[in-house]
C-alpha cells in the first residue's frame, strides 16, 4: 500500500505494555522470553477433566484493582480488563499527556480474535438460570468485541476514531497496521494499538479441541508448544493483551518522548482457501510478506529478525517456514526465526501485539528470544533460534501473523533513525 504520489508521515512506537502468561509488564515479559520461561499449566479455574487438553497459558496474579475501579472491571471482561492495563502501561512508558488539544487527534485500536468470552458465557447461563432478570444493563456494550477499544478509549479521554478489528490469531497485527495508516495519512497523531483476547475458557478449550488444534500432553505442559519440532502435535491457547502507543514521528521527537523503534511496513492478505487450515503453498503468507517488505522499502536480505507466528500445529509451522524460503532464498538459512508462544502460549488476538513488542526489544537490545522445546526441528538449516537466546544485532525485524479464515499480517519494525 506504499504511495508514490505522496510523502507519507513515519510512525514510530513511543510505549509499550503486555499483561501476558509469562508477565504483567513489559519488562518482565521480555525478561521471561529471554530466560526461556514458559507460562503453560495445568488450567485449574474451570472443570478440565473431561476435556482432551487440560492445559494453558493463562495470566496469573493479574489484580484488576491496580489498573481500574472496582465499579469498572465488575462490568468488564478479562479481555477488556487485560487491554486497558496494557494501555496503562505503555501511556505511562510513552510519557504523553493526552489533553482537550491532543485527544481529537488520538485513535484506538484493539484487536480481538474472540472477544468477551467470560461475559460472553455468563449472559448465557444467567438468561437460562435466571430469566431476562439475569442479564445486566451493562451486558450489550461488555459482550461486544469492540468494548476493550471503548474502555481504553473512555480511559484516556482519545476523542479520534477507535475501534476493534478481528481477523483471528492475526487481530493484534492488523491492528497495528491499520493504525499506523491513520498516522501516515493524517487521520491521527497518536494512536493506542494492539490487541487481547482471554479465550481460556471452557467453551473455548472445548471447541479448539473438537477442531484438533490443540496440544494433548497434558503431563507435561511446560514442553507441551514446540514449534517447528517434528514431535509438535498442537498450539496451546493462553490469555493476554499488547497494547502500544504508535505516534507521528515529528510529534514525538518535538515533545522528547522515548522512540522504542519505528514501524515501517504492513503488509496483509486472504488465503480464500479454507476455514481453518493455511494454503498449502503458504501463497497468502508470502503475499502478506511481501507487501510488509515492499511497503517497508527494504528487501528480504535486510532482514535481521523473524518474530515467526509459529503456533505447534502441524500446518502452520511447516507452511510457514515453506513462505520465508520462497519470499527470503538463501537469506532464510542466516536469518535467526523464533517463535515466542512456545512459552507464551497463543493469545490469539493479543499475540501479534505482543510479539510486535518481542521484535522491538530484540532491536533495542541485540538479542533475539528462543524457540523453546525446538528439540528436533524440522527444517535443520534454519536457525529457530533453539532453546537460549542469541545476542543477534538487529536493525529491522520482521513479525508474522496468520490467521483461521486465512488471515494474514506482517509487520516490520526497524531500529529508528531521525
Amino acid at each position: 500500500m506504499s504511495s508514490e504520489y505522496a510523502p507519507r508521515r513515519r510512525v514510530v512506537i513511543t510505549g509499550t505494555g503486555v499483561i501476558s502468561p509469562i508477565g504483567l509488564s513489559t519488562a518482565a515479559f521480555w525478561e521471561s522470553l529471554l530466560a526461556g520461561r514458559s507460562g503453560i499449566r495445568r488450567i485449574e479455574s474451570f472443570d478440565v477433566s473431561d476435556l482432551p487438553t487440560q492445559i494453558a497459558a493463562q495470566v496469573r496474579g493479574f489484580d484488576p484493582e491496580q489498573y481500574m475501579p472496582r465499579k469498572v472491571w465488575r462490568r468488564i471482561d478479562p479481555f477488556a480488563q487485560y487491554a486497558l492495563a496494557a494501555a496503562i502501561e505503555a501511556v505511562e512508558a510513552a510519557k504523553i499527556e493526552i489533553d482537550e488539544e491532543l485527544a481529537p487527534r488520538v485513535g484506538v485500536q484493539i484487536g480481538s480474535g474472540y472477544g468477551a468470552s467470560t461475559v460472553q458465557q455468563q449472559v448465557t447461563l444467567g438468561l437460562e438460570q435466571k430469566g431476562p432478570r439475569g442479564i445486566g444493563a451493562f451486558t450489550s456494550a461488555a459482550s461486544a468485541i469492540d468494548n476493550a477499544a471503548g474502555e481504553v478509549a473512555i480511559r484516556f479521554g482519545a476523542k479520534g476514531p477507535s475501534g476493534a478489528i478481528s481477523t483471528a490469531c492475526a487481530s493484534g497485527t492488523s491492528a497495528i497496521g491499520e493504525a499506523m495508516r491513520w498516522i501516515q495519512y493524517g487521520t491521527c497523531d497518536v494512536v493506542l494499538a494492539g490487541g487481547s483476547d482471554d479465550s481460556v475458557t471452557r467453551s473455548d478449550i472445548a471447541s479448539a479441541c473438537s477442531a484438533r488444534a490443540l496440544s494433548r500432553r497434558n503431563d507435561d505442559p511446560e514442553h507441551a508448544c514446540r514449534p517447528f519440532d517434528r514431535e509438535r502435535d498442537g498450539f496451546i491457547m493462553a490469555s493476554g493483551a499488547g497494547v502500544l502507543v504508535l505516534e507521528e514521528a515529528d510529534r514525538a521527537m518535538r515533545r522528547g518522548a522515548p522512540i522504542l523503534a519505528e514501524l515501517v511496513g504492513y503488509g496483509a492478505s486472504t488465503d480464500a482457501h479454507h476455514p481453518t487450515a493455511p494454503h498449502p503453498e503458504g501463497a497468502g503468507a508470502q503475499q502478506a510478506l511481501r507487501a510488509a517488505l515492499a511497503d517497508a522499502r527494504i528487501d528480504a536480505s535486510d532482514v535481521d529478525y523473524v518474530n515467526a507466528h509459529g503456533t505447534s500445529t502441524k500446518l502452520n509451522d511447516q507452511i510457514e517456514t515453506l513462505a520465508i524460503r520462497k519470499v527470503f532464498g538463501e537469506h532464510a538459512t542466516r536469518v535467526p526465526i523464533s517463535s515466542t508462544k512456545s512459552m507464551t502460549g497463543h493469545m490469539i488476538g493479543a499475540a501479534g501485539a505482543v510479539e510486535a513488542i518481542a521484535a522491538i526489544h530484540a532491536i533495542r537490545d541485540g538479542v533475539v528470544p528462543p524457540t523453546v522445546n525446538c528439540f528436533d526441528p524440522e527444517d535443520t538449516e534454519v536457525n529457530y533460534v533453539p532453546h537460549t537466546a542469541q545476542e543477534h544485532k538487529v536493525d529491522i525485524a520482521v513479525s508474522n501473523s496468520f490467521g483461521f479464515a486465512g488471515h494474514n499480517a506482517v509487520a516490520v519494525l526497524r531500529a529508528w533513525r531521525p
